[in-house]
């Protein structure tokens, strides 16, 4: 372990190195290759601002070094937390290529999430909008600088610009520092009473064995974890399931789903299709008709959703108003697509499927586009990198046969050898010889690809964004009219999943009230909860059913919460 970070073992590291899939390039190199050879072509389209490959290069490079002037350095990690747009792309792509490795955050993550990853990675500064999706973003950052006074600086979107001390920012704007007018000042920056001046010595790049990124896991056990990304491991990631999802210099991807989720950044989204040299366009999953028309205007190939937003296209595609014929690949993942709706893909878009299960820890699954449809409707694909080693095993590490479920174990050139600053975490999410605990249930299908059948862990997945029964339970015992509490999965017709929980009040006896779903809802959003995580249905119980040594019968819960919810669609009728 170096500076906090767990590294694959000398021999299997020059291993990878020797077959090359670890190649000596940064991965800004990666995805802005294409910039010296097409300089004038289109790279990024966002809200109808448009940006070449050498536009966006020289705006990468300009932001770098007014960051750098800002006082980041090598090796100083930014938590980022923008929505998509051009200031997520190009803050985060600076940050990369000034060696201060951006902690990629999604915008739906609170107080009670960041936090932990505050803790781990202790960035200099935090990159936020001034607010998104009506919740005070700022407000969030300055109580949590409060807590963490290693962070000196915020950089917003439409900063006051406040300053303290020195000349350096306690606020900078991103639009001045991503501006797209190459050459602009930035005040407190460019000026020559700045903390850095345009005439001090660049320090040195960063090299390929750096650290190029923070990613963080999917939150399944706890509060998410750091997920370190070297250069040459993640251009891995990156030219590998660029090449399975068919992307070449022709390809437009429309990034919907939040593009700091490593399926929509880098997997192979928005940086495999820059590597391609292929054409991004930004956007959000608020108005699938809106979205729809973006597709038939810019002339959309490629697409990644998951299954909740996916019918959400669907609806909105029935009316048959939108030209959607260029659509060549939706790729869908985040939870396990349906036979039903693949077909309905098929038939109604008429492009091809791809489902993928993968992990921001490395390995990713893809089905083959030239995979028969019962293949691709049934399963969750193969690895997409060379090297990758899949490994099933049962409760007491032996392996299981072909067709028969357990637990997914993995190592190879794509997968990470250990989460950032966690010991004991690491003791238990990797055996001996180096795999790595996935904690999901799969099994092999006969054409070679993985079918996953579930988690080993009690989690709830809503959409894709998965929800740690135990974190939320804990959450909710903070409630003074609680005493005791359970969280399951129950169905839901959007996304799958959803939250049920069932609540033990806590109060004097005769009757202690629990508080309604609404109280529950507001204190768990001032704990800094999540919003995805919220209960969606509260079931107040006198006591929770128990089974074998004491353990709260999940299984009798999860039948009750399907009871409840098939009883009041049938009500409805």
């Amino acid at each position: 372990m170096t500076d906090g970070i767990v590294r694959v073992p000398g021999e299997r590291a020059e291993e990878y190195r020797r077959r090359g899939w670890w190649q000596p390039r940064l991965v800004t190199d990666v995805a802005l290759g294409s910039a010296p050879e097409y300089p004038d072509r289109c790279a990024v389209v966002d809200a109808g601002h448009r940006l070449t490959y050498g536009e966006l290069a020289a705006t990468v490079e300009a932001a770098a070094s007014r960051l750098r002037r800002l006082g980041i350095g090598r090796g100083d990690p930014v938590l980022v937390q923008l929505p998509n747009g051009l200031e997520y792309v190009i803050t985060t792509l600076a940050l990369i290529r000034l060696g201060a490795p951006p902690v990629v955050a999604l915008p739906a993550l609170r107080e009670h999430e960041l936090d932990h990853v505050l803790s781990v990675t202790r960035p200099v500064a935090m990159a936020v909008p001034l607010r998104s999706s009506r919740f005070d973003h700022l407000a969030m950052a300055e109580r949590l600088r409060e807590r963490h006074p290693g962070i000196r600086m915020l950089l917003v979107t439409r900063a006051d610009g406040a300053a303290a001390g020195e000349g350096v920012p306690v606020r900078a704007d991103l639009a001045d520092l991503t501006s797209l007018t190459l050459g602009g000042v930035v005040p407190g920056v460019d000026a020559p009473g700045g903390p850095l001046h345009a005439a001090d010595e660049a320090p040195e790049p960063p090299g390929p064995r750096d650290n190029a990124l923070f990613l963080l896991s999917s939150g399944t056990t706890g509060p998410p974890k750091a997920i370190p990304r070297p250069h040459e491991a993640f251009g891995h990631v990156i030219r590998s399931a660029a090449e399975v999802s068919g992307l070449s210099d022709s390809s437009v991807y429309l990034a919907v789903m939040p593009a700091s989720h490593s399926f929509v950044l880098g997997h192979p989204g928005i940086l495999g299709t820059l590597s391609r040299g292929g054409r991004i366009v930004l956007d959000s999953p608020d108005d699938p008709r809106r979205t729809l028309a973006l597709v038939e205007r810019e002339g959309v190939t490629h697409c990644a959703l998951a299954p909740a937003v996916l019918l959400q296209w669907l609806a909105a595609a029935e009316t048959g108003e939108f030209d959607l014929s260029s659509l060549r690949v939706l790729q869908v993942g985040g939870a396990r697509l349906d036979p039903t709706t693949a077909r309905r893909v098929r038939e109604q878009l008429g492009c091809r499927v791809q489902q993928v299960y993968g992990m921001s820890e490395g390995l990713l699954n893809f089905t083959r586009l030239d995979d028969p449809d019962a293949v691709v409707d049934e399963t969750q694909g193969r690895p997409s990198a060379a090297g990758d080693e899949l490994l099933v095993v049962d409760e007491s590490g032996r392996e299981v046969g072909p067709g028969e479920t357990g637990e997914l174990l993995t190592r190879g050139p794509s997968v990470l050898a250990g989460y950032y600053g966690e010991d004991e975490t690491n003791a238990r999410s990797f055996t001996a010889d180096g795999h790595y605990r996935t904690g999901d249930l799969v099994r092999l299908h006969p054409s070679g690809n993985l079918v996953v059948a579930g988690r080993v862990k009690d989690v709830v997945n809503r959409g894709g964004e998965k929800i740690p029964a135990d974190e939320l339970e804990a959450v909710v015992l903070t409630h003074p009219g609680v005493r005791a509490a359970a969280a399951v999965a129950m169905p839901h017709p959007l996304y799958g999943e959803a939250v049920c929980l069932f609540v033990v009040a806590a109060g004097p006896p005769p009757a202690p009230a629990a508080p309604t779903l609404r109280e529950l809802r507001r204190h768990l959003e001032d704990k800094g909860l999540a919003r995805y995580k919220l209960p969606e249905r509260l079931v107040p119980v006198e006591s929770l059913p128990l089974a074998g040594v004491g353990k709260v019968n999940k299984v009798a819960l999860r039948a009750e919460a399907a009871r409840l919810v098939a009883a009041e669609r049938a009500a409805r009728r």
